[in-house]
C-alpha cells in the first residue's frame, strides 16, 4: 500500500528531526556492546568451545572442534555443487575487481629529488596477515569475499583467511567456497559475529590470530571491532547496508524508485532514501515501489516495507538542489546513486560519499558486485573520514630519505635551529661541527 511507504518534506522537518535522520542502526551499539564483551570474553578462555558453542546458540550451526576449518573435501564438494552460470558471473566478478585494485595499487617504492641533493619517498610493503569477514545471516555472500580478499591478494598478504558463518548443515555457502578458491584463498573458518572477531583477535586452537579483519557485518560484528580496536585493527567501519538514491527533476520517478529498493533488501537494519527536489518524481516513486515489493520473495519484501516504512527509509521531498546536496554531504551515505539526465553535473558537489555511481545505467547491484570498484564502504557516517576498502588497507608505507653531503649543510643548519628552540641537545649536537669533525676523521 502506497501509505505505507514514509513521505517526508525536508523543509518542513524541525532540526531535531532532520538530524535524526541521519540515524542509523550502529548509531547506539550500547545494547550490542554488553553482549559483545561477553562473547569475547568466552572466545579468549575457551577457545574453539566457544566457537562452536555460539555457532550452535546463534546460527543453527551443526559444527564440531575439529570442523572449523573447511577442508579440501568441502572445497571440491563446493566446486563441483556451483552452476555453471554462476561460477561464470563469479569469475567475470573477481577479474573485474582484480584489474580495478591493479591499477590502484601504488609503485612499491618510489623517490623523488626533493630539493638539489635531498631525495625522498616512500617504498609499501602488505601488512602480515589478515581475516575477511563474510557475513551470511540474512543470505550468502560471495560477493563480499570477492571484494575483501581480491585487494588483499593484490596487495600480496602473506596470510589470508576467511570467517564466514556455517549453515545448519555445518557447511560453508557452496558459492563462497568457490571464490575463495577463485581468489587463491584456502583458509576458510565457520565462524561469525563477535565471536569470530575475537576468535582472529585472540587466536583459538584452530582459528589464526592475525594482524586485522576486513568486511561488513552485523551490529554485533560492529561492536566487537570496536570493542577489541587496541587487539586488532578493525579495518573500514562497514556495517548494515545503507543508500541514497538522488533524483533531480529530470530523472524517472519510477526507475529511481527501483534502485531505492536495492539496499532497503538487505535486512531489517539497512537504511534507504530516496531524496528528490520533484514532487512528481517523488509521487511517481511512491506509486512504483509497491509493484516491486510484488515482485520480490517474502523475506526480501518484509526487510525492504520495514526499512522504507520505519525510521531510517523513505522518500525525501527537498526544496530545491542544494538541500539534496547538503542532506546527501551530512548523511555521508555509503552508496549514492545519481539519477538525472546530467549526472555529472552533481558530482562536484557531493563530498561525502562511499561511493558515487552516476546515470540511470549505473545501478547500486552492478557496484555491489560486477563493476570493480570495493564495495565494502565506510557506513554510519564514516565516509566523511573513511575510503572504500583498497590495496591501501592491505599496505604500510615506509619513508625513505637520503641526503647528499653538499645537500647537507644547509638541512643540518635549519634542523640545528629547530632543535635548539625545542630543547632537544643531542638532536642538535648529532647535526652540529661535531658531526662534520667526526666524518673529517672518518675520512
Amino acid at each position: 500500500m502506497v501509505e505505507e511507504i514514509r513521505l517526508l518534506t525536508l523543509q518542513n522537518l524541525s532540526a531535531d528531526a532532520r538530524q535524526k535522520l541521519l540515524l542509523r542502526t550502529e548509531s547506539d551499539l550500547g545494547h550490542y556492546l554488553n553482549t559483545a564483551q561477553t562473547i569475547i570474553k568466552a572466545v579468549q578462555e575457551e577457545g574453539d568451545a566457544a566457537l562452536v558453542r555460539f555457532g550452535r546458540d546463534f546460527d543453527k550451526a551443526a559444527i564440531e572442534p575439529g570442523t572449523i576449518k573447511v577442508t579440501e573435501e568441502e572445497f571440491a564438494r563446493a566446486e563441483a555443487a556451483v552452476p555453471a552460470e554462476l561460477v561464470e558471473a563469479i569469475r567475470f566478478a573477481t577479474e573485474s575487481i582484480r584489474i580495478f585494485h591493479q591499477q590502484q595499487m601504488p609503485e612499491r617504492m618510489r623517490m623523488e629529488e626533493m630539493r638539489p641533493g635531498v631525495f625522498c619517498g616512500e617504498k609499501y610493503a602488505p601488512i602480515p596477515s589478515v581475516a575477511c569477514y563474510v557475513p551470511r545471516g540474512k543470505g550468502s555472500f560471495p560477493s563480499v569475499l570477492m571484494m575483501t580478499a581480491v585487494p588483499a591478494v593484490v596487495a600480496g598478504v602473506p596470510k589470508v583467511c576467511v570467517l564466514t558463518p556455517a549453515g545448519p548443515d555445518g557447511r560453508v555457502d557452496d558459492a563462497t567456497l568457490f571464490a575463495a578458491q577463485e581468489v587463491g584463498v584456502s583458509e576458510v573458518y565457520k565462524c561469525g559475529g563477535a565471536q569470530a572477531v575475537a576468535a582472529v583477535a585472540y587466536g583459538t586452537e584452530t582459528v589464526p590470530k592475525v594482524d586485522k579483519i576486513v568486511g561488513p557485518g552485523s551490529p554485533w560484528v560492529v561492536a566487537a571491532k570496536q570493542l577489541l580496536a587496541d587487539v586488532i585493527d578493525p579495518g573500514t567501519p562497514a556495517g548494515p547496508s545503507e543508500s541514497i538514491v538522488f533524483a533531480d527533476s529530470s530523472a524517472d520517478g519510477a526507475l529511481a524508485a527501483l534502485d531505492l529498493i536495492i539496499e532497503s533488501e538487505h535486512g531489517p537494519d539497512s537504511s534507504a532514501y530516496l531524496i528528490t527536489d520533484s514532487e512528481q518524481v517523488a509521487q511517481a516513486a511512491l506509486q512504483a515501489i509497491p509493484g516491486y515489493w510484488e515482485q520480490l520473495g517474502e523475506t526480501r519484501r518484509s526487510f525492504s516495507k520495514t526499512v522504507l516504512s520505519g525510521e531510517r527509509g523513505g522518500i525525501i521531498i527537498a526544496e530545491d538542489i542544494r538541500s539534496c546536496i547538503d542532506f546527501i554531504n551530512d548523511y555521508a551515505p555509503e552508496h549514492l546513486m545519481i539519477h538525472s539526465r546530467e549526472p555529472f553535473a552533481h558530482l562536484g558537489s557531493i563530498t561525502n560519499a562511499g561511493e558515487i555511481l552516476l546515470g540511470e545505467h549505473t545501478p547500486i547491484s552492478l557496484g555491489n558486485y560486477v563493476l570493480g570498484p570495493n564495495a565494502v564502504l565506510p557506513t554510519s557516517g564514516a565516509a566523511k573520514l573513511h575510503s572504500p576498502l583498497g590495496v591501501y588497507d592491505y599496505l604500510k608505507a615506509t619513508g625513505i630519505g637520503y641526503v647528499t653531503s653538499n645537500a647537507y649543510t644547509t638541512l643540518a643548519k635549519h634542523t640545528h635551529a629547530l632543535a635548539v628552540y625545542e630543547g632537544f641537545d643531542g638532536h642538535a649536537l648529532a647535526v652540529s661541527e661535531l658531526r662534520d669533525t667526526l666524518q673529517q676523521q672518518k675520512g
